[in-house]
């Protein structure tokens, strides 16, 4: 799928009393028919607090709570088999890590305006054909694809690190299949957060505007995460419950495992 699109912003979207700015990507509709009639935009928190959010499951750490700029973030994490929840609906997720557009704190008070990301994608089309790949963004310029290929149950790693100020290195790599790929880009941030997230990014087109529904994802495996070079050091009380804008449950990250490092992420489960 090529992500590349024509410069286009989608900003101030409210959505669940957070402003949600992202960028434009646009994705094909249904997968055997190539008209690219969806766009998806990915974008910050969107929530009234730091435990629930209705685009975001996953951890955040932020600058006020640990009293810390972030300038560097890796992690690890298997490519999910996507598969359709409910047949005949397009559905979308996105898996990434970044810095900027979370909470600055556990109570969520404050948000970071700035967010540089990068990570895979798993959409299911409305047939039910499911299509993979790989990105970056430097919100608010548009999503960028990678020539990265990437498949269902790919061990990856993701690395955005500043090496001056203002430049940072984005590294994507697949440990299955030994491809990688590497951008130094230009970026104004704010250092604000650093996440670890599984995303329902926002979709819009012919029917209309709105977060996108989760394909069935399973369990998604998240590992041996760092922030600034050292071990995340991850709290129950940073996790992010992605619900519905009706309540419902659509994923669930589980506490940190041993090492403080890792999570499972659990669509359409109270429990991980």
């Amino acid at each position: 799928m090529n992500r590349r699109a024509p410069r286009a912003l989608l900003a101030g979207v409210a959505a669940g009393g957070l402003t949600l700015a992202a960028a434009f990507v646009s994705t094909p509709a249904d997968a055997s028919s190539g008209h690219r009639t969806v766009g998806v935009l990915r974008g910050a928190h969107a929530g009234f607090n730091m435990t629930q959010s209705n685009n975001w499951s996953g951890y955040n750490k932020g600058l006020i709570e640990t009293r810390t700029p972030f300038h560097a973030i890796t992690g690890q994490w298997t490519v999910p088999t996507a598969t359709q929840r409910v047949s005949g609906r397009a559905e979308h997720s996105s898996t990434w890590i970044g810095i900027g557009g979370g909470c600055l704190t556990t109570a969520c008070t404050v948000t970071d305006s700035t967010l540089i990301q990068a990570g895979t994608e798993q959409d299911v089309a409305s047939n039910g054909a499911a299509s993979y790949s790989s990105w970056f963004e430097l919100i608010p310029a548009p999503s960028l694809s990678t020539p990265l290929a990437v498949h269902a149950g790919d061990a990856m790693f993701a690395s955005i690190v500043e090496k001056v100020p203002g430049v940072w290195k984005i590294v994507l790599r697949n440990f299955t299949t030994g491809g990688s790929w590497s951008t130094t880009v230009p970026y104004s941030s704010t250092y604000g957060s650093a996440e670890w997230i599984e995303e329902t990014p926002l979709t819009f087109g012919t029917g209309g505007a709105g977060l996108s529904a989760m394909p069935n994802l399973g369990s998604v495996h998240f590992d041996l995460a760092t922030a600034n070079g050292a071990n995340a050091a991850l709290k129950p009380a940073e996790r992010i419950q992605l619900v519905a804008t009706n309540g419902s449950v659509v994923a669930t990250p589980s506490n940190p495992d041993a090492q403080f490092d890792g999570f499972n992420d659990c669509t359409y489960s109270s429990s991980c």
